[in-house]
């Protein structure tokens, strides 16, 4: 078989980039190198094609003959090689980075992992936490478990965990008491979450009720504690409350549940949307929660 006499594939990716944006500075800013490496691989390659490939004028640039049939050939042989390379990944996992909001990994996630260890031997995951939104960005991450609606998002894949209902719980003590009255217990408050009295006061029809300072924590974890230590009532979301209240820490002091349009949801950038470790990891987790995702339709408030 003769050898292939192949041009540079840096000269290669920087051409077909430039010949997509019609611009070195933005197949620069894709390739995360200067314009100026830019144009000096699109030379290179015109030396070795012996032929221009672009016209450059005063407003932009644009393709010679000569560019058009290369464009069209580098694109679909670039494509041909990520597809090849995409065959050989997936035959084998990659390690991912998966952002989670802390109180749903302690009350949720957590007792889960260890079946993800057995249904998928193979696959590696790195659990990062933060109660801090603006942190669980997707782009970040290989994926992010945070709370949205279940709207389209440009760019990105949303599947539905865990919609998000609230309920005051209290310590099963105080509750022996009587009903709470809601003038007077003191109220426990998660600064993340700070219209949650508010808004389920409003809901459970104790408009008239004010919502009172008291004790605040930094995290929905640590406002549990304060109320299984009795300092109080919360307000939580009732699918997280499992553990607290299987092991008698924590009781639902008040019958009304407040659905909301809010979910916990698995969110990863659409261009991994056929990573294959991604695909199975996502795969596994909506499978933990399959049955959770229904709420009643128009009975949700924000």
């Amino acid at each position: 078989m003769p050898v292939r006499r192949l041009p540079s594939l840096h000269a290669v990716r920087a051409f077909e980039a430039t010949a997509r944006h019609m611009s070195m500075t933005l197949a620069a800013r894709e390739l995360a190198v200067t314009p100026g490496a830019v144009s000096r691989l699109v030379r290179t390659l015109e030396e070795d094609l012996k032929a221009p490939l672009f016209v450059r004028k005063a407003g932009g640039l644009e393709l010679t003959p000569v560019g058009r049939t290369m464009a069209e050939g580098a694109r679909e042989a670039l494509d041909r090689l990520h597809e090849a390379t995409t065959g050989v990944r997936m035959r084998q996992h990659r390690r991912l980075s998966i952002g989670v909001y802390g109180h749903f990994l302690s009350r949720a996630l957590l007792p889960r992992l260890r079946d993800l260890t057995l249904s998928l031997p193979s696959l590696e995951v790195d659990v990062h936490t933060s109660t801090n939104a603006l942190d669980l960005l997707p782009t970040r991450f290989d994926a992010v478990v945070a709370v949205s609606g279940l709207g389209p998002q440009a760019g990105l894949v949303v599947r539905p965990l865990m919609p998000i209902t609230t309920v005051v719980v209290a310590a099963p003590q105080r509750l022996q008491r009587g009903p709470l009255d809601f003038a007077q217990v003191p109220m426990l408050h998660t600064r993340p979450r700070s219209e949650d009295w508010r808004r389920w006061l409003d809901f459970a029809g104790m408009k008239s009720i004010a919502v009172r300072g008291g004790s605040s924590f930094e995290s929905a974890s640590q406002t549990l504690e304060a109320a299984a230590a009795d300092l109080g009532a919360a307000v939580a979301i009732e699918g997280l409350l499992q553990p607290d209240l299987q092991s008698g820490r924590l009781a639902i002091a008040h019958p009304a549940r407040r659905p909301t349009t809010r979910h916990f949801t698995l969110q990863y950038e659409a261009r991994l949307a056929r990573d294959p470790s991604l695909t199975a990891f996502a795969d596994w987790l909506c499978r933990q929660f399959e049955g959770e995702t229904q709420t009643a339709v128009g009975s949700a408030a924000p």
